[in-house]
């Protein structure tokens, strides 16, 4: 039985597609389909059942499945293990990181980190949609808000605020909004995540929650154009204090409604479970806690604070 077998394997039953699967595995859909059915007879059971339109597990398949991705990890697990005994940092690193953290501070950090680390390969993928670590191969995802599955490995980063702002030339136009119900007069710059419109903001004052419905004429299934729209002068932007903070620290964009604290946020680094960890995911951790807890001072630091 190959190995490569078992790999096509899964992410066939990951991609539902033979085709898929092999375009992502530089193979022939011929090539592909004749290795799952190499597979099927050695182990003389069908894993697939297969249609003009689907493709979906056997019930024999999805037992498989578990006991392959097992097999997998652990020899993932022996390799890393034996980079480990050579003291060195080793291997790839597939990592999704949302839009705008992504490619603002996430992508400068992450030349240092590999600096550091020059035996280190990484897989980067960026976009506000949630990945799935198993579909998309992943070893770790960084994403604001607590983890709904159990099973995965969280770790904290930070504990932050979303932040209000605009741009001086915005603000000079359209003036400064004193209090959250005034939003409503203002154009806001509004940013999806599946099927949802963030357009309900939260503040607090004095232990007294504020929520107003706010609307604009734009609106992003990305949530960096929201602050890039923010900076050009065409509204207002409602944040992680994390993502605006070089726009604030440069001056591009200023804080609006000091009397208010706005929603309260974490930032996590998720990995699929706890046999996936590795010291490259670890020396990750440690690093960015570290970057973040500077930006974040540096943020103290500025003007009026």
């Amino acid at each position: 039985m190959l190995l490569e077998d078992l790999q096509l394997f899964v992410r066939v039953a990951d991609c539902g597609s033979i085709t898929a699967a092999a375009a992502e595995l530089e193979l022939s859909a011929a090539a592909a389909s004749a290795a799952i059915k190499r597979l099927e007879k050695q182990l003389d059971t069908l894993l697939f059942v297969r249609s003009t339109r689907n493709l979906r597990l056997t019930a024999a398949g999805e037992r498989y499945l578990i006991h392959c991705r097992n097999a997998l990890e652990q020899l993932c697990q022996a390799e890393r293990a034996l980079q480990d005994e050579k003291g060195e940092v080793a291997g790839t690193l597939a990592i999704a990181v949302s839009s705008d953290f992504g490619r603002n501070l996430f992508l400068p950090w992450l030349d240092t980190f590999l600096a550091r680390h020059p035996k280190l390969e990484v897989r980067l993928q960026l976009g506000d949609q949630l990945s799935s670590f198993y579909r998309d191969q992943l070893d770790v995802a960084l994403r604001y808000g607590k983890p709904q599955d159990s099973s995965e490995v969280a770790f904290k980063l930070c504990s932050l605020r979303r932040q209000l702002c605009a741009s001086a030339d915005y603000l000079a136009r359209h003036g400064w909004p004193q209090t959250p119900g005034e939003l409503s007069l203002h154009e806001c710059l509004l940013y999806k995540r599946g099927e949802r419109t963030h357009d309900l903001w939260h503040f607090w004052r004095d232990g007294q929650e504020h929520k107003v419905r706010v609307s604009g004429r734009r609106s992003s299934n990305d949530a960096d154009l929201a602050r890039r729209w923010a900076v050009a002068g065409h509204g207002l932007v409602y944040k992680s204090r994390l993502d605006l903070a070089e726009d604030m620290i440069a001056g591009r964009l200023l804080p609006l409604l000091p009397d208010f604290d706005g929603e309260p946020l974490e930032l996590y680094m998720l990995c699929p479970g706890r046999q996936h960890l590795s010291p490259a995911i670890l020396l990750l951790r440690d690093f960015l806690r570290e970057r973040i807890t500077e930006q974040l001072a540096r943020l103290e630091t500025m003007p009026g604070k």
